[in-house]
């Protein structure tokens, strides 16, 4: 009896310290602070803006400690930048802006949203700044108009450096004459507020730091074992991501054009209009989101018009070659990219035009042709041709034209097999006479 109330007791006390056990894990867990974590390692558009309008609201609705952006750009859009900084501005969680791995940069709009969040900092090896405003609706500024553009850059990037106690003045010059830091130099000149190697040492670095928010208040960051969660893109944010590159708009946009005048050539098929139709739609969803030069697309039409009129009336190639030398030009200059690597690739565009080009001649070069032979089908490909009256025509009967027998009526009595000449019809009865007659054959109705 004792020896069971014994086992009893040692059983209750195993139980008990397990529950312990449990409920300080469970403690634990609830105490360890989330960071959520933003990786852009691309160009700034529309869509890295709406990437990162959506992980801020996801972190402020998970209660997370801070967000952490890892930023690898080499510049983009000003006006998606606007409203990127923007929003890092106006968060209710903070934001910590972090250029890595080593040999990335914040180049040109990288800079002003590293400079707009909580906390900037970088890692050894990269470098950022070089923040001078390009125009993205190409033409190039008057001196004038240059100047503004400058002055209202740096003014929108001083209405926020100065409220984070970061310097203004080294801020401003990497606005007037692009210039840019390392890791180091930006420690140094007091544009981040720290360095680090990784993650994880940021993250221990920042725990128990007190920071300024942009309204003046006072935070204390606590990250000390933060379990840093990933913020994965949507479907969405993947396929815009994959479309708002221009060389992939651009090939969607001529195979799509291809596509449907396959299905015009064709019709019935449905299957090249539908998919056309759909590619055409996307490239053009795609191109949307970029800076886009209004002169260009006048060159790509008037290269349409060129290629098309090669194609009808034919030039001995010249108005073919003027009309991919449109093209060319068209596609080179589509995207006033303020980065290069928002800009069409020149291969991609010269190997676009001459294949789109070469075939959109051939292919309206055979439709006119086909219009044009389509006349000569049925009776009318018949005018012209000797024919031998079967039976005395007097002045109807029947004759073997090209090994077709068919109905005719001669201009004059003649007896069979007299040789004779089809100069006519009405339907589908033929119009012959002899055929060393002088009279010349009727033009078709």
């Amino acid at each position: 009896m004792q020896q069971g109330i014994g086992q009893w007791r040692r059983n209750a006390a195993s139980g008990l310290a397990v529950c312990g056990l449990l409920l300080a894990m469970a403690a634990a867990g609830a105490q360890q602070p989330i960071v959520e974590k933003l990786v852009l390692d691309d160009t700034i558009q529309p869509v890295s803006a709406g990437m990162l309008e959506r992980a801020i609201a996801q972190a402020s609705a998970n209660g997370a400690a801070a967000l952490l952006v890892e930023l690898d750009t080499p510049g983009g859009m000003l006006e998606s930048t606007r409203a990127m900084a923007g929003s890092i501005l106006g968060s209710r969680v903070p934001v910590i802006v972090y250029v890595a791995p080593a040999g990335a940069r914040a180049g040109s709009a990288g800079f002003f949203l590293m400079e707009a969040a909580d906390i900037a900092a970088m890692a050894p090896g990269t470098n950022a700044g070089a923040a001078h405003p390009v125009m993205e609706f190409g033409g190039k500024p008057d001196e004038t108009m240059n100047e503004k553009i400058v002055n209202d850059t740096q003014a929108f990037l001083r209405s926020y450096v100065t409220r984070r106690n970061r310097n203004a003045e080294a801020a401003a010059a990497a606005v007037q004459s692009s210039h840019s830091y390392t890791a180091e130099e930006a420690l140094e000149q007091h544009l981040i507020d720290l360095t680090a190697t990784s993650d994880t040492q940021l993250l221990a670095a920042l725990d128990g730091r007190e920071i300024t928010r942009l309204d003046g208040s006072k935070l204390t960051l606590h990250l000390a074992n933060a379990r840093v969660e990933l913020v994965k893109p949507t479907l969405r944010e993947d396929l815009l991501g994959w479309l708002v590159d221009p060389n992939i708009a651009l090939l969607l946009l001529v195979a799509g054009g291809l596509l449907i005048y396959l299905e015009f050539n064709t019709p019935g098929t449905i299957v090249p209009g539908t998919l056309g139709t759909l590619m055409v739609l996307l490239a053009i969803f795609g191109l949307n989101l970029l800076p886009i030069r209004y002169t260009a697309v006048l060159l790509l039409v008037a290269a349409m018009v060129l290629m098309v009129l090669e194609a009808k009336f034919g030039g001995h190639g010249a108005l073919a070659i003027a009309g991919i030398v449109c093209l060319t030009f068209g596609t080179l200059t589509l995207v006033a990219a303020p980065v290069p690597e928002m800009g069409v690739n020149p291969w991609v565009a010269i190997g676009v035009s001459a294949g789109f080009g070469g075939i959109t001649v051939l292919l309206v070069r055979l439709a006119v042709r086909a219009r044009h032979l389509k006349a000569q089908l049925g009776a009318d490909a018949l005018i012209g041709k000797m024919a031998s009256a079967m039976e005395a025509l007097t002045p109807e009967g029947h004759v073997l034209v090209e090994g077709e027998i068919w109905r005719a009526v001669a201009s004059e009595p003649v007896a069979a097999g007299t040789p004779l000449r089809v100069v006519g019809h009405e339907q589908y009865l033929l119009r012959v006479s002899p055929a060393d007659s002088s009279r010349a054959p009727e033009q078709p109705a």
